[in-house]
């Protein structure tokens, strides 16, 4: 897993540009604890861990950086893109497998392919879990009581 050690360093120091602390950490708890629910799905749908966490890392990097969640999804997925170019971490397909999950993260009302339903659900499970203070969003709500039902948490009532 060299390649997302790489991948780590970079969006750090990306980060690490960010002038407003606050936003900074933020963007650091997210990413890694989005990349790190990542792996937990991934490794239980016996899925590609490495892949998962990669797009984790670099899900919502766009956002952070322009300060603007408009068209966000998209957006990060065509940095995501020009990051792994210009890193040389993965292969053209490989690149395409991990820029569809960032391009479809945002959409957590549909069902995708494999990979693009774990990133949309770490994003979901770092969501709620991260603050449970917080309600859960509407949008968010199915893939969230879906998820407690996969690890095996006991139901709850959202209403």
């Amino acid at each position: 897993m060299a390649r997302l050690k790489t991948l780590r360093a970079y969006v750090n120091q990306q980060l690490e540009s960010m002038p407003d602390l606050d936003k900074r950490q933020s963007a650091f708890v997210h990413l890694y604890g989005v990349s790190l629910a990542a792996a937990l799905i991934a490794e239980k749908r016996k899925l590609n861990t490495e892949f998962a966490c990669m797009a984790a890392m670099l899900h919502d990097l766009h956002a952070y950086l322009s300060g603007s969640y408009e068209d966000h999804a998209r957006l990060g997925a065509e940095l995501a893109k020009t990051i792994l170019d210009t890193l040389q971490l993965t292969s053209p397909k490989e690149t395409e497998i991990i820029c569809s999950a960032i391009a479809r993260h945002d959409d957590k009302d549909r069902v995708d392919g494999d990979l693009d339903e774990v990133l949309k659900d770490a994003d979901v499970m770092h969501h709620t879990f991260h603050d449970l203070a917080k309600a859960v969003k509407d949008k968010e709500k199915a893939r969230y009581l879906a998820l407690r039902q996969e690890f095996g948490l006991p139901p709850v009532n959202l209403e």
